[in-house]
């Protein structure tokens, strides 16, 4: 757990929903005329580590996050492991990521457009 406190989140920048016949394997993004909130999933990937040990911390996230009872799962997108996550849960699984110490990374542009 040491690993999660020197750990930098940053939030994909879509929606996603799981791609049909692979659920909790596989994502895509959620087109943007789609509405349906209840099946949009946020993905989160790490900054700070690569492979195999970014891996194993987003495994220690997800199970974490499992003991607040709610679902998630450590996939590949784009060849790089994500925790893909319901979009409702986001709140509480950014409180979870804050009080086990990882920090954040927020788009600065969207804060402050030029």
């Amino acid at each position: 757990m040491n690993n999660i406190q020197l750990s930098v989140v940053h939030r994909l920048p879509q929606s996603y929903r799981w791609s049909a016949g692979f659920v909790g394997t596989k994502v895509e993004i959620l087109p943007a005329e789609e509405t349906d909130l209840g099946n949009s999933l946020m993905g989160l990937k790490l900054l700070s580590h690569e492979g195999e040990k970014a891996r194993e911390i987003l495994h220690a996230i997800n199970q974490s996050i499992a003991d607040m009872q709610i679902l998630s799962t450590v996939i590949e997108w784009e060849e790089e492991p994500c925790l893909f996550f319901a979009k409702e849960d986001e709140s509480a699984v950014i409180c979870r990521l804050k009080t086990l110490g990882a920090a954040i990374a927020e788009n600065v542009t969207a804060l402050y457009p030029l």
